[in-house]
């Protein structure tokens, strides 16, 4: 039986090598789509210094792909992403370590579905059912009645909104936490979901040609919203100076706010890397895997510094601040304004906004999905995983997917700081993950540096990106708590984040020792060229892994301290 039988799924069913480079481009095109679910956000808290957080945080992710690319290449037959063959390069230094990788790239990418479809759900709300503004006709004719006199305006406007705006058919606070609220965006977003699924279902060839009609739309209209307003003048200098963080000065609190700011934008900037993630599925591994997350880079690299550039240049930090902008609802009107459209510019960016969420969605699903797929096949995650359909994709992992997804909108669609809260916990998660990947490179090259790499990423930018692994712990340690968002509770996104992480140890003893017996898969075995399953082979690189494990945490640490 060779490996690729052993890795196809219970039906027989293998993932098809159906995709060039350039399909799995369009699938990570939703990824620039990721700068409007915390543009508002990271306004909010940085402040003049907004585009230069999103700026350095683009530059920081670009350098750290090479890496990626390089451990890519190592594994043709693998799919799943970085994570999974970061994973490969701790497993003899601690069999825990490795799923912890892949287990917290999955938390990273997973809610990508729920916050997105939390978005355009609001998005569809506003266009069918408005909520009229305190300045709006009704409104003004509501107070003018004189059988309402007295009253205020915001009694005018919750008389005036429409019930779609406020149906709930259960909710509940969770004291102190959050809000469970299933209502009209829950049900929205559930729709939005399901199609997303529907779309996969048929395998990523089918999906790739989807994401390339939408992402070809989407880029061409980002790129218009970042350089119309230049073309116009509309883009103010004053806006960018002085460069301070929301507070107004760089002392400890600003340098803090700054480092949150970093810490958040990572969960974007750094999303290009899933243009590895259908290695398996490329025609040709050995060149498409770098020429995919290379080109995917440049594309992120244009997009994620002129928009915010463009956004900020126009609308300063009050508008960047605004409440819809923060929520993300309000992105669409706000870009309207940047280029002086009317409502028929508004609806149609609307439409846009929402696409571009989807396009999102989409790139989230299938490579989380194959996250999973590629865990569960290597042993790290339940056998059920790894189940794929005829037409190759991995559907148990989708359906997983979407269940937990489904939890979490209940939560994200209640209101923004539930939706900022779980993208503060998803992200300590990612940055575990990219802390352990980018040591991942060095480790390959010293465990299996006589392997032939179809990619080798020159030396100075791997070592460049194992420094940028520890200052990723110093932005989260230092940057998870500004996004406490509920401190009375006592548990910050930093610890809640890393218990979320220490999930993947039930998860993964029941499959190794209960489903395995204590074994690894064979074909995992193979892949990384060990026959003798009991022999993991020599520990070449030592005690360093351990000892960056150990600088990392004392680097979250120290940062936590001196944040406060």
């Amino acid at each position: 039986m060779t490996s690729k039988t052993r890795m196809a799924a219970s039906d027989g069913a293998g993932l098809h090598r159906t995709i060039d480079w350039k399909g799995a481009f369009w699938v990570a095109s939703g990824v620039p789509a990721l700068v409007l679910f915390s543009i508002g956000g990271i306004g909010g808290i940085g402040g003049t210094a907004a585009f230069a957080i999103w700026v350095v945080s683009m530059l920081m992710g670009f350098v750290q792909s090479f890496t990626y690319a390089e451990i890519a290449g190592l594994f043709p037959n693998k799919s799943g992403g970085a994570s999974v063959y970061g994973a490969a390069a701790w497993l003899k230094y601690g069999k825990f370590l490795a799923p912890l990788s892949v287990w917290c790239n999955w938390i990273a990418w997973t809610p990508v579905l729920s916050l997105g479809c939390a978005i355009a759900a609001g998005y569809i709300m506003n266009g069918l059912t408005p909520i009229p503004g305190a300045d709006s006709p009704d409104v003004v004719a509501w107070l003018a009645d004189p059988v309402n006199a007295g009253k205020t305006v915001e009694e005018a406007v919750a008389t005036l909104t429409p019930a779609l705006q406020t149906w709930t058919l259960v909710s509940f606070e969770i004291p102190g936490v959050t809000v469970f609220s299933i209502g009209t965006p829950f049900f929205i977003g559930a729709i939005l979901m399901l199609i997303v699924f529907a779309i996969q279902h048929r395998g990523i060839l089918g999906t790739a040609r989807v994401q390339m009609i939408v992402g070809l739309v989407i880029v061409i209209v980002m790129l218009i919203f970042g350089v119309v307003p230049l073309l116009q003048g509309k883009v103010d200098a004053a806006n960018f100076t002085p460069l301070l963080p929301i507070s107004g000065a760089w002392d400890l609190g600003g340098w803090t706010l700054v480092l949150g700011g970093m810490f958040i934008a990572a969960w974007s900037t750094y999303g290009f890397e899933t243009a590895v993630c259908y290695t398996r599925e490329f025609k040709n591994p050995g060149t498409d895997t770098f020429k995919a997350i290379f080109y995917s880079g440049l594309l992120c690299l244009l997009l994620y510094i002129l928009v915010p550039f463009t956004f900020q240049g126009v609308l300063g930090v009050a508008g960047m601040t605004d409440p819809g902008v923060v929520a993300g609802t309000g992105v669409a009107t706000a870009m309207a304004h940047m280029v002086g459209g009317g409502p028929t510019v508004e609806g149609t960016l609307v439409i846009l906004m929402i696409l571009a969420l989807v396009l999102a969605i989409m790139t989230a699903m299938a490579g989380s999905s194959r996250t999973l797929y590629q865990g569960s096949v290597d042993g790290w995650l339940p056998r059920y995983l790894s189940r794929l359909n005829t037409h190759g994709a991995p559907t148990n992992a989708m359906w997983t997917d979407l269940a937990f997804n489904l939890v979490l909108l209940t939560f994200a669609a209640s209101d923004a700081a539930s939706y900022y809260i779980i993208l503060a916990v998803s992200n300590c998660g990612y940055i575990i993950f990219n802390f352990l990947n980018l040591n991942a490179g060095w480790i390959h090259r010293v465990d299996a540096g006589h392997i032939k790499r179809p990619y080798r990423a020159p030396t100075i930018l791997l070592a460049l990106g194992t420094i940028l692994a520890f200052v990723n712990a110093a932005f989260m340690g230092a940057g998870a708590a500004v996004w406490d968002l509920n401190p009375d509770v006592g548990i910050d996104p930093l610890w809640a984040g890393l218990i979320a992480a220490a999930v993947i140890v039930p998860v993964f003893w029941y499959r190794h020792y209960v489903q395995d017996g204590g074994k690894f898969p064979v074909a995992m075995m193979e892949d990384l060229g060990i026959k003798d399953g009991n022999d993991l082979g020599e520990k070449r690189a030592g005690a360093l892994p351990y000892l960056a494990i150990l600088g990392g945490i004392a680097v979250m640490l120290i940062a936590k301290w001196i944040a406060g």
